[in-house]
């Protein structure tokens, strides 16, 4: 069984471990164990009653044609405008209204069609009152994120995803840590749960994250390729002197084989030429010195996915053939990715 540190241990004058670094890093590890049996407290609970209770929530809000509207105050309300963003950014139509706000003509924000998320700790916030008359009086959902079904809020909700009751890292047990990263870990797994029951796409999620990293990431291959006029190209049964022209002047590193039927069939790189460099090397015809069935990708090949593929075909590899129906229609060099983001 694990012994938490005496508060002598976790001095932070450091009178008793040798410094404030050593005390800091003990509280640290400490406040990570007490949190990380919350969320297995949470795990456990999942396999049994709140799973079962997620399962409706999930089916609840599928069903409402309106939005879900999360509430909460202090740290319960910062989790839930993180949870109202998770939903709305994976397919949800969601936002936060504040209690005190909605008690002073927020109200007119939540309609019949919505379907509210309130989430309290203690299940006894005096803010939430308002809101919880108003989802009873219009009869708008009620789904509860609360350590006490027996609470004024949980009493009130059609559905409670009750929480089991854990120790908050905090030594006085006042500040709320282990219960918010409770109560965070719901609100991500109802947010999944959802996008994959709407089967939410990578596609999907481009629409809502056009920008920064994350937007370029979920670009297409052929968003940031270079055209078919711009390929280093080679046929079959050229020499290497004609390719090492194309290869020079194109500026990609590489040069992709193509036979009769404009098919892509070999790449030679750099690392191809020091393989065979040779007196005759010049002379050679491509396809002897060319990798066969290069790797590729489609123009519709998420930019991410591309710098994987890029990735995954071994040190030196700096640009990646785009093809359709097995003819290169573009390139894709890592520079691209770089400008874009990507990396």
């Amino acid at each position: 069984m694990r012994q938490d540190p005496t508060p002598d241990t976790l001095s932070t004058k450091g009178e008793k471990r040798g410094g404030t670094a050593v005390s800091a890093t003990l509280s640290a590890l400490r406040t990570i164990e007490l949190e990380i049996d919350g969320l297995n407290a949470v795990k456990s609970a999942l396999a049994a009653e709140l799973g079962e209770r997620l399962n409706k929530t999930v089916r609840l809000i599928q069903d409402r044609p309106g939005r879900v509207i999360v509430t909460g105050l202090g740290k319960s309300g910062h989790i839930g405008q993180k949870l109202a963003a998770t939903l709305a950014s994976t397919g949800t139509p969601a936002f936060f209204v504040h209690p005190s706000e909605a008690s002073h003509g927020d109200l007119g924000m939540i309609t019949r069609d919505d379907a509210i998320v309130a989430i309290s700790w203690s299940g006894e916030t005096v803010e939430l009152g308002n809101i919880l008359s108003y989802s009873r009086r219009f009869d708008v959902p009620l789904i509860a994120i609360t350590s006490r079904s027996t609470s004024a809020l949980g009493k009130a909700s059609d559905i409670v995803l009750e929480l089991p009751v854990a120790i908050e890292a905090c030594p006085h047990g006042l500040a709320p840590t282990t219960s918010t990263a409770m109560q965070l870990a719901m609100g991500d797994c109802l947010a999944i749960a959802l996008l994959e029951a709407r089967g939410f796409t990578a596609a999907d999620f481009k629409i809502f994250h056009p920008g920064g990293k994350l937007g370029a990431n979920l670009r297409y291959a052929s968003d940031l390729m270079h055209g078919v006029e711009k390929l280093p190209l080679a046929h079959t049964g050229q020499t290497m002197s004609e390719a090492l022209v194309t290869m020079t002047e194109k500026s990609f590193g590489c040069v992709g084989v193509v036979d009769v039927e404009g098919r892509l069939t070999g790449m030679i790189t750099d690392g191809d030429l020091r393989r065979h460099m040779s007196a005759n090397l010049l002379s050679e015809k491509v396809e002897e010195v060319m990798t066969k069935s290069p790797r590729t990708i489609q123009p519709n090949t998420l930019a991410s996915s591309a710098l994987q593929t890029m990735n995954s075909c071994g040190k030196g590899i700096t640009a990646i053939f785009v093809v359709e129906d097995s003819k290169p229609v573009g390139i894709l060099h890592v520079h691209d990715l770089l400008r874009a983001g990507v990396v």
